[in-house]
């Protein structure tokens, strides 16, 4: 059972997709959103979650304070899910759902041709296991152009994955490891 750990939601359950995900656990969760809280990077923040799955690391965040997330995921079922849990939880009007790959949401609100991109205050990636670092590279490196200045990016992989790269303006901060998971934390300097 999956369910949000903390804030305004906190205790309610989440439904997770059939198939096809690996819902972070409430440990590493409780974790993850406690370094975050300490860094101010969830209260009033506009965040993205990438391959949101059941949409637990976005939908946490709103339940801690952020104003608003957007959550991306491709799969059909994962983005039902999304809107149910938004809906269940009483946080839809804070949250948006996008049925897309990654790759291309990120091509449109983070052009590389230099163009105006949104941005965002956090931004949490947590792709399949199985994702090649080169399309995890290329995702951050569209997420590094659509950071506001004092933001925080979290990627969680697999302990045995590579560190992510951090480009330009992304500096990293820490990196954490919970049994099989590692989560690395970057920051766009204010």
């Amino acid at each position: 059972m999956t369910r949000i750990v903390a804030g305004s939601a906190g205790g309610r359950t989440l439904a997770v997709p059939p198939a096809g995900t690996r819902p972070t656990s409430e440990r590493v969760r409780e974790a993850l959103f406690s370094r975050l809280e300490h860094l101010d990077a969830v209260d009033g923040a506009r965040v993205l979650d990438l391959y949101a799955g059941s949409g637990a690391l976005g939908l946490e965040a709103v339940s801690r304070g952020a104003a608003h997330v957007v959550l991306v995921d491709a799969a059909r079922g994962a983005v039902d899910v999304c809107r149910r849990n938004a809906r269940s939880l009483g946080l839809a009007e804070r949250v948006d759902v996008v049925a897309d790959r990654v790759d291309r949401y990120l091509a449109r609100v983070a052009p590389a041709d230099g163009a105006a991109a949104a941005t965002f205050d956090l931004v949490l990636l947590d792709p399949p296991y199985d994702l090649a670092d080169d399309a995890l590279a290329d995702a951050v490196a569209a997420v590094a152009r659509c950071t506001a200045p004092g933001a925080v990016v979290v990627v969680e992989r697999s302990s045995r994955a590579t560190a992510p790269r951090w480009p330009a303006p992304l500096v990293a901060l820490a990196d954490r490891r919970y049994g099989e998971t590692q989560v690395w934390f970057a920051e766009h300097p204010a």
